[in-house]
């Protein structure tokens, strides 16, 4: 890890400042294409066991832009608050967009102004509605030390990707209010979809739902999934 010390440096964010070192997300690294870059890992302060963890892919619009039409950057926002609170967590930033249709795909796609909603628009377009994996992520947090973490999700399949991987995990939901319309319609429509929680609003779905779920979304697997 002598890679991921040299980069160690002091990040200011919201008038605090917070230890980090940064380590790319190769494929050699991985056991991919060694000229493959799947993202970065950011390591704040100096984690240990159960440690918060935030896995997240890239979304320009949402991260970058600040664009109202869907949660994903109020859920990076709100991880990284909770890390900077704790002094120290996870930060897996995966290096691709559309659920891993990338972004022009993802703007085919954009199924709310076509009358859709995102899922069913990439159906339409004839790719899986999530082609993502996990596994480089949890080859990456293996490799820090780490077999317990605090999982910041509502992403079931993050879990279980862990879970297989040998992680013992705690869920910590990212609750988020939708800041328009089209931003509650995509919200909605994971939970519908995919299984995430919480529901829109903060409200929690009872137990068994949940489970219900979250079993249903186990036994799925997407083209491209690589689990």
């Amino acid at each position: 890890m002598e890679e991921l010390q040299a980069t160690a440096h002091s990040l200011a964010r919201k008038g605090r400042e917070l230890r980090v070192q940064v380590m790319e997300l190769r494929g050699d690294i991985v056991g991919g294409d060694p000229g493959s870059i799947f993202g970065h890992v950011l390591v704040f302060g100096n984690p240990g066991p159960g440690c918060l963890v935030r896995i997240h892919s890239r979304c320009l619009y949402g991260d970058a832009l600040r664009s109202d039409d869907c949660d994903c950057g109020p859920k990076l926002d709100l991880a990284i608050d909770m890390i900077q609170a704790e002094g120290h967590g996870v930060l897996v930033y995966l290096e691709r967009t559309g659920r891993g249709a990338e972004l022009i795909e993802k703007a085919m796609g954009l199924g709310p102004q076509i009358g859709v909603d995102t899922f069913t628009s990439y159906r339409m377009l004839g790719h899986p509605i999530d082609s993502r994996s996990y596994g480089h992520a949890a080859q990456a947090l293996s490799g820090l030390g780490l077999r317990s973490v605090r999982l910041m999700t509502n992403n079931p399949d993050k879990v279980a990707a862990l879970e297989e991987a040998g992680f013992a995990v705690v869920t910590v939901p990212l609750s988020t209010e939708p800041r328009s319309e089209r931003a509650r319609q995509y919200m909605e429509a994971k939970r519908r979809f995919r299984g995430h929680r919480p529901p829109v609003g903060g409200r929690r779905w009872p137990a068994r739902a949940v489970r219900g779920a979250w079993g249903a979304v186990r036994n799925v697997r997407f083209v491209g999934s690589g689990l």
